[in-house]
């Protein structure tokens, strides 16, 4: 698609991609596929956590975030202090020269408005609301496209949130519940929609054929994860990483030691120690660790599974995007939304508190139902993949409409 004058639409992605947070690159991964079959004149580039990573993966331009390259390392020394202090004047400039180049800056779903995780508001809630600012500023259109969201108690975190859905052009949510976070965070959202995590607009991997009862009982997936709560748990958040990986641990020896094998998988580079340390103490050959470095990866390896059980949320979507039976290890409402919305709402079980005998219980209950329940996910996806249609529908006539000029793009409603 070009602008009426015939230039090039130029396109920016934004985010912490290409830092080894594997739903973060599959939400680029399918805003990428989107721009190229709708708007294939598109110039494309990126503002992100991982250059380099972008650039070798996906073929496009990219530029650091951050011009403090230790922005999400703990400063102590007053060196490093001052360094990210003059980071955050830097990247006011550095961000608003790169927002003035685009027409149209896409934020590609991500938990972007959420602290479910532990979280600085200097860090990306910082980097967030610079960019929102300078679109409105600059009338550069921006857009956050099928993003998460969730109540925050920080005030600086919640404050920077809320400006930044106010100053952008156009927003999604990937559930209600991130909606309703927001609206009662004081954004409106009258016109804002609900459509499914992007994710789900990628290729689904080939079928397989699963076993055939009453043969021997198939292989695990075992999504595991660096959790220690989320950002209000910081004082107990070593007591609740001792918990998940005890509980998580003892599940995977029960499963290996009934004749299971057991495929541990990750969603971000982060959570490598935690697999070393069920390797180390489940010792068996049955218990393998997967290397994947996409959500693609990931699909194929969950596709091959009987069961999944995980934690991360991304590794969820993976799961029931390939229509395998999961059993979700919640630590977050977008967990408990997405498992309710594709059928499986009864196979929750809490992350920061989990009991292996229990999670076993549910496991075999949840085992018993797979047929039913690959019947069940095989409707749900069609119907996400419907509603991502219209997504991307929505976002075309939102960011370009055909007959704008140039500089018109660029004037935000």
């Amino acid at each position: 698609m070009r602008p009426a004058d015939g230039t090039p639409v130029r396109v920016g992605v934004f985010g912490l991609l290409g830092s080894g947070n594997l739903g973060n690159d599959g939400s680029l991964e399918a805003v990428l596929g989107y721009l190229r079959a709708e708007h294939p004149g598109a110039v494309v580039d990126a503002l992100c956590g991982g250059p380099e990573v972008v650039t070798a993966r996906y073929g496009i331009p990219a530029t650091r975030l951050h011009w403090y390259r230790g922005e999400y390392r703990t400063a102590s020394r007053a060196g490093a202090i001052a360094a990210k202090g003059l980071g955050k004047l830097v990247d006011a400039v550095r961000t608003a020269a790169w927002v003035r180049r685009h027409d149209v800056v896409i934020v590609p779903g991500m938990g972007v408005l959420e602290a479910t995780l532990p979280l600085r508001p200097w860090g990306f809630p910082y980097a967030l609301f610079l960019l929102c600012a300078s679109g409105r500023l600059l009338r550069t259109r921006v857009a956050l496209v099928s993003v998460g969201a969730a109540a925050i108690g920080s005030r600086p975190t919640r404050a920077l949130v809320r400006w930044s859905a106010r100053l952008a052009t156009y927003r999604s949510y990937r559930d209600t519940q991130s909606r309703d976070a927001m609206r009662e965070m004081g954004v409106d959202t009258a016109r804002d929609e609900v459509y499914p995590d992007l994710a789900f607009a990628l290729p689904a991997p080939r079928a397989e054929s699963p076993p055939v009862p009453p043969g021997p009982p198939g292989p695990v997936c075992v999504g595991v994860m660096d959790f220690h709560g989320g950002d209000d748990d910081r004082p107990r958040a070593g007591e609740i990483h001792r918990r998940y990986l005890d509980g998580t641990t003892r599940f995977v020896r029960a499963l290996a030691e009934d004749g299971r094998p057991v495929r541990l998988l990750t969603g971000d580079a982060c959570d490598a120690p935690v697999v070393a340390a069920i390797l180390d103490a489940v010792d068996s050959p049955l218990v393998t660790a997967a290397e994947a470095a996409s959500l693609a990866d990931l699909m194929k390896e969950t596709a091959a599974a009987d069961t999944v059980v995980a934690t991360r949320y991304h590794n969820l979507v993976c799961a029931l995007k390939a229509g395998t039976p999961t059993l979700a290890l919640s630590y977050a409402a977008k967990s408990d939304a997405l498992m309710e919305r594709m059928g499986l709402a009864a196979y929750r079980h809490p992350a920061r508190e989990v009991d292996a005998d229990r999670l076993l219980e549910q496991f075999r209950a949840l085992e018993r139902r797979s047929a039913e329940l690959r019947r069940t996910l095989t409707e749900r996806n069609l119907a996400a993949a419907r509603r991502l249609e219209h997504q991307f529908t929505a976002l075309t006539a939102a960011l370009f409409p055909a007959t704008d000029h140039t500089h018109a793009l660029r004037e935000a409603p």
